[in-house]
């Protein structure tokens, strides 16, 4: 198992793998989605009664949703871990921590202060410590409150996976497709220009009256170029048993692909490590 090269723009990552197997890349994928570590809001703490502002008016701690649903959707908001000290391995899971009742090493805290009439966004979640630690994305909303409405809320937010919930997901949309092998026989060539203009992924372009293939791993293998009308017969041959695969995933912002991508492969060479022992125990 090889990575051929990597490119990461922003939270998207595309990773190229060879001399690799379906099982192989698959267990990658699953290693990301549910082993990678991350920071979430799993504790919350709503104030009930009046709420005064800094002129002394009054608002109701109310709004139109459920405390259940706020709550939810409070855990759904991607929080930024810090990376550097996770791969410290400064941060901790809240059950492995030493401290007695929390510590920077295993939550961070916010406060959530907002009167209506407005509506309540991501942004509005102040981290107590550091501002690096306040939600990437502004604009997720949370509710909407009308006039007389306010809205006090303590978040705490604790280290976890996506094994144990969704909250702790930090990688979705991760995929996997063979790149193809495309031999393209010149002998048999009559219309290059036809053959790359039907290309509907842009995978061959004509040099000198020359067909050749620029970017294979752009090819969704629909075999439009093998079709005998287009400019000769026999003139491509894709073919789609390859040990090569394009790889694509995203993060939603509380980590970076990188990171997801190192903890995803540290956590399958810990559990193949492990498989290895047992096996030679059994010797």
């Amino acid at each position: 198992m090889k990575i051929e090269k990597a490119k990461v723009t922003g939270n998207k990552a595309t990773i190229v793998f060879s001399d690799v197997e379906p099982f192989m890349i698959n267990a990658f994928r699953r290693a990301l989605i549910t082993d990678t570590p991350k920071m979430a809001i799993d504790n919350i703490e709503i104030h009930l009664g009046a709420i005064s502002d800094e002129n002394g008016r009054t608002y109701e701690s109310t709004t139109p949703l459920f405390d259940e649903i706020i709550a939810h959707r409070l855990s759904m908001i991607p929080v930024p871990t810090d990376t550097d000290a996770l791969l410290r391995g400064d941060l901790r899971y809240k059950g492995e921590c030493t401290c007695d009742g929390g510590c920077n090493n295993c939550q961070i805290m916010y406060s959530l202060n907002r009167r209506g009439p407005c509506t309540v966004y991501s942004k509005d979640l102040d981290p107590l410590g550091d501002d690096k630690l306040r939600p990437q994305d502004p604009n997720i909303p949370i509710v909407k409150l009308t006039e007389d409405e306010g809205i006090l809320i303590y978040a705490t937010a604790h280290m976890g996976t996506g094994k144990t919930h969704a909250r702790w997901q930090a990688v979705h949309a991760a995929g996997y497709r063979p790149i193809p092998e495309i031999t393209i026989h010149q002998d048999k060539v009559k219309d290059p220009e036809r053959i790359a203009g039907n290309c509907p992924r842009d995978v061959f372009e004509v040099s000198k009256k020359t067909l050749k293939v620029v970017n294979p791993e752009a090819c969704v293998i629909c075999r439009t170029c093998e079709h005998e009308d287009l400019g000769g017969i026999g003139a491509v041959t894709v073919n789609a048993e390859t040990d090569r695969y394009l790889f694509r995933f995203e993060t939603d912002g509380s980590l970076d692909p990188k990171t997801a991508a190192l903890f995803a492969l540290d956590k399958l060479g810990e559990r193949f490590a492990e498989l290895i022992k047992d096996i030679e125990e059994l010797k």
